[in-house]
């Protein structure tokens, strides 16, 4: 079942002279693929995953994520839909440096409401299957790049997303932590987890990707399906919204 859907989907940014960062844009991904959006710089590969996460909206065409389209989303909506049904993972973690690992972790469930001890108990469990529940007390500084990216994996998951989005999880590690990092990506997928992240990387994609979606000045270049998708049951697609309170 397509969970991503974006339909000649365009974005010029002020300032940039006309020109378009994504132009045109038709892509579809369906629930439980491993996708990797690769391109130069500049390429529109950030903007294609802003826009899914409703962080930019497009100047033109539609996007829809688990049948939701995101155009027709309030902001405060849209903040909604990000917190309960994505999870974000980026190139320098992001951690907040004041905050212990669990602290982190818990976070994103904390500003959905979750009660405390089943968002402790998810964390928990998180942590361990990353490989790290001895660290939960630690704070970020004294972790190594490796740990800190498994950190914010685990608090990427905690609210159970519809869809991990992760922009050049790798690109702040060495070989060998750039490697485990995505072994920990397959992993999830093969669990049933959507995966759609932006990498440099050629190598690791060609390696861990189920799908390569290549962008080139803003349009599709390639799309190129490696070893076929790992389609979610109907029900772990579907997204639902909060209605707006009054």
């Amino acid at each position: 079942m397509t969970l991503v859907e974006l339909t000649q989907v365009s974005k010029t940014y002020a300032g940039a002279g006309g020109r378009a960062a994504l132009d045109d844009v038709s892509l579809d991904v369906d629930g439980g693929e491993l996708t990797a959006i690769m391109g130069p710089s500049g390429s529109g590969k950030s903007t294609l995953l802003n826009l899914v996460a409703g962080i930019d909206r497009p100047t033109g065409g539609r996007v829809r994520v688990g049948g939701e389209d995101l155009g027709r989303l309030s902001e405060g909506r849209l903040a909604r839909f990000r917190r309960a049904r994505l999870g974000f993972v980026f190139q320098f973690f992001n951690l907040l440096g004041n905050l212990t690992v669990l602290e982190n972790v818990l976070l994103p469930a904390q500003l959905e409401g979750t009660r405390p001890a089943p968002a402790r108990a998810r964390a928990m469990e998180l942590l361990a299957r990353l490989g790290i529940a001895e660290l939960a007390g630690h704070y970020p500084a004294r972790l190594s790049g490796g740990q800190q990216q498994r950190v914010a994996i685990a608090r990427a998951l905690i609210n159970r997303p519809a869809i991990l989005l992760a922009d050049e999880p790798t690109g702040a590690l060495d070989t060998h932590n750039g490697a485990q990092v995505m072994e920990l990506l397959e992993g999830l997928n093969r669990e049933g987890q959507t995966v759609l992240l932006v990498t440099h990387d050629a190598k690791l994609a060609t390696r861990y990707a189920g799908r390569i979606v290549t962008l080139i000045d803003g349009r599709v270049h390639d799309d190129s399906r490696l070893d076929g998708a790992r389609p979610l049951p109907e029900t772990m697609v579907t997204v639902r919204i909060k209605e707006e309170q009054p």
